[in-house]
């Protein structure tokens, strides 16, 4: 019985994720995807549940346990639809013009590199135990597990040369954590 439960909740997570990265429902606060792509940094830094909307994990968010999560049926429609991808790929350029990042395309190979607006923007973020490290390796994480593994590598060679440059604002947690998350890819 248990068991039928569970299956039945990761189909429901399934459905509202896949609904609301389609553009067909808000999360659970009322707010659509195309909502939080307007958002200005200030707004991004100062809501702290929508990150696990836009970056769904497999596993459930310790800081929002109401958020959804993703399930195999949400992994496979992100796998078979470039729609979805684009999507994603969206919310990602929304992340990088918030922490200061860019991505640049250069004889094909993806990187992400620091944007003008780094030096205000880090500013925010560049900060020991800042809470926008986590966001980073959720993001990662969730590219790498959606199918944009190429985005989260370049992602974490990024950050791993911030942390190179930024010793005192990137503490060996954090490093750890990116690392980890880099692994995975």
């Amino acid at each position: 019985m248990a068991d039928g439960h569970n299956q039945r909740l990761a189909r429901d997570e399934d459905s509202t994720l896949l609904a609301f990265y389609r553009g067909d429902a808000p999360d659970w606060n009322g707010r659509t995807l195309e909502e939080i792509w307007s958002w200005t940094d200030d707004w991004l830094e100062e809501v702290h549940d929508y990150i696990q909307w836009m970056f769904p994990l497999s596993v459930r968010s310790g800081a929002n346990p109401a958020a959804p999560v993703l399930g195999p049926m949400t992994i496979e429609a992100f796998g078979s639809s470039e729609a979805l991808r684009e999507r994603l790929e969206r919310s990602l350029r929304v992340m990088l013009r918030f922490y200061g990042f860019e991505e640049t395309r250069t004889a094909g190979a993806r990187r992400i590199v620091r944007s003008d607006r780094f030096r205000e923007r880090a500013r925010v973020w560049l900060s020991p135990g800042n809470h926008n490290h986590l966001r980073l390796t959720r993001i990662m994480t969730s590219l790498g597990e959606l199918g944009l593994s190429a985005q989260a590598r370049a992602l974490w060679e990024c950050l791993s040369q911030i942390g190179a440059d930024f010793p005192d604002r990137v503490t060996p947690t954090t490093l750890a954590y990116w690392r980890s998350a880099a692994r995975s890819l």
